[in-house]
C-alpha cells in the first residue's frame, strides 16, 4: 500500500477569523499584530500580502507599506477556539494526525482510497467540511511524504488543493529556489548560491559530497535527500508538549529592578496556569532576558519535584535573575518551564502547606474560567494594571 501524507493549513488563520468575526473587515488588507512600536505582524490578510506585509515583519514597516490596512489585536481565545473545531474535523479523516500548530496538522492518509474515490476527493472533503463548520478557507496538499505534502498545501494558495504523485516528485521540484527545501533559511541559502545551486535541480544533479564538503556530513545528505523528494519521516499521532512558556516584548526598556522581577511573576503566574490546565508539572525552570541591545542570556534551574505553582516557579526565575548582570534596558522577558511530567498525586508526598496551595491555585483557576481573569488576582497583577 502506497503511503500518502496530507497536510492541510489555514490561509491566513488569525486575518481570516478577524474577517469572519467582523464582516466589515472582508475584502479589506487585515494586519494582525503587536500595535506597539516593536510589534510584530503575526498574520496579513491575502488583501494586506499585495502590498508586501507578512509575517513577523515590524508593524512600523507594515503601516508604512500600507497605511491604510486595518491593524488588529491578537484575539488569541477566539483563535483556538477556531483552531479547536478545524483540528476536531480533521479527526475525521485519519487515524495517525499530527497537529504542528493552531492552524496546520499533518494527516497520514494511506488506505483512506476506500472511502473516496480519489485523492481529490478526500481533499475536496476536508476543505468542504471546513468551510461549512467555521467558515473558514484551508489549502490542502497530498503527496508521498510530509515534505512534499507541506509544500503542496503552498503551491496554489489561498484556497489550494495540490497533489504531488508518486513519480513526479523531481521534475516538480527541479526549477523551484534552493530556499525551499526543509532546513535551509537565509545562511544556507547564501552559502548554497555562492557555490553555485540556485535551484533544487542543481543540488539533484551535484554528487552529496558537493553537499556535505559545503554544509556538513548530516545537512548536506538531508538536503540531497529532499532535492529528490526522499522524507522518510512518520506522521506522529503521539505529539506531546515538551515545554510552556510565555514572554514579553516591552513599549519601552525596563531599568528598575522592582518592575522587571514584577514582570517575572506576572510571567510565572501564566505559565503555572497553562501547566495546570494540561495538567502537567514542571521540573526546569528557564528564564530568558534580553537587553536594549539585542544581547540574549538565558539561564535555567533543575528542581527535585515537578510544580505547577507560581510561587516555585518564580522564586526560581528570581534566583536565575540574580546570576544575570543587569547592566543595560531589559527589552524582553522570558518564563519557560519544561522536563515536564504528570502531577505528583497528593497526599503523604506533599507536606500539608504545599497540598493547600495547589488546591487554592486550582480553585482560583476555576473562579477566573468561570468569572473572568480580574474576578480573582494576585498582588503583582493590580500592581501592574495601576502602572498602566
Amino acid at each position: 500500500m502506497k503511503r500518502w501524507i496530507m497536510h492541510v493549513d489555514m490561509d491566513a488563520f488569525f486575518a481570516s477569523v478577524e474577517q469572519r468575526d467582523h464582516p466589515e473587515l472582508k475584502g479589506t488588507p487585515v494586519i494582525v499584530g503587536g500595535l506597539s512600536k516593536r510589534g510584530v505582524v503575526a498574520t496579513a490578510s491575502y488583501e494586506a500580502r499585495k502590498f508586501g506585509v507578512h509575517s513577523a515583519m515590524p508593524i512600523s514597516k507594515a503601516r508604512e507599506l500600507c497605511p491604510n490596512g486595518n491593524f488588529v489585536v491578537p484575539r488569541f481565545d477566539a483563535y483556538k477556539e477556531a483552531s479547536d473545531k478545524v483540528h476536531e474535523i480533521m479527526l475525521h479523516y485519519a487515524d495517525t494526525y499530527e497537529p504542528i500548530s493552531l492552524d496546520e496538522a499533518f494527516l497520514d492518509i494511506s488506505g483512506m482510497g476506500s472511502h473516496y474515490p480519489t485523492l481529490g476527493a478526500i481533499g475536496r472533503a476536508i476543505k468542504k467540511e471546513i468551510k461549512e463548520k467555521t467558515e473558514l478557507i484551508a489549502s490542502v496538499g497530498i503527496a508521498p511524504n510530509k515534505f512534499l505534502a507541506k509544500m503542496a498545501s503552498d503551491m496554489k494558495k489561498p484556497d489550494g488543493l495540490c497533489i504531488i504523485p508518486y513519480g513526479k516528485e523531481k521534475g516538480i521540484l527541479r526549477p523551484l529556489p534552493v530556499r525551499r527545501l526543509w532546513g535551509v533559511g537565509k545562511v544556507t541559502e547564501e552559502k548554497l548560491i555562492r557555490a553555485g545551486f540556485h535551484i533544487i535541480g542543481d543540488i539533484q544533479d551535484a554528487p552529496e559530497s558537493a553537499l556535505t564538503g559545503l554544509l556538513g556530513e548530516n545537512q548536506g545528505h538531508m538536503l540531497k535527500r529532499l532535492s529528490v523528494g526522499l522524507d522518510d519521516r512518520p506522521v506522529e499521532g503521539d505529539r506531546s508538549i515538551k515545554s510552556i512558556g510565555d514572554e514579553s516584548t516591552y513599549e519601552k526598556d525596563l531599568t528598575g529592578l522592582s518592575e522587571i522581577e514584577r514582570q517575572i511573576a506576572m510571567h510565572s503566574d501564566i505559565v503555572a496556569q497553562r501547566l495546570r490546565k494540561h495538567e502537567l508539572t514542571a521540573r526546569t525552570i528557564t528564564l530568558k532576558i534580553r537587553f536594549s541591545s539585542f544581547k540574549t542570556i538565558t539561564r535555567a534551574r533543575s528542581l527535585d519535584d515537578g510544580t505547577s505553582l507560581q510561587e516555585e516557579i518564580c522564586e526560581n526565575a528570581l534566583l536565575l535573575l540574580k546570576k544575570i548582570p543587569i547592566h543595560e534596558g531589559v527589552r524582553l522577558i522570558g518564563v519557560t518551564a519544561s522536563n515536564l511530567g504528570p502531577p505528583i498525586s497528593m497526599g503523604s508526598l506533599f507536606d500539608d502547606n504545599k497540598e493547600k496551595r495547589n488546591r487554592a491555585a486550582r480553585a482560583m483557576d476555576e473562579i477566573q474560567e468561570k468569572f473572568g481573569k480580574k474576578a480573582l488576582q494576585k498582588g503583582f497583577w493590580v500592581e501592574s494594571e495601576d502602572k498602566t
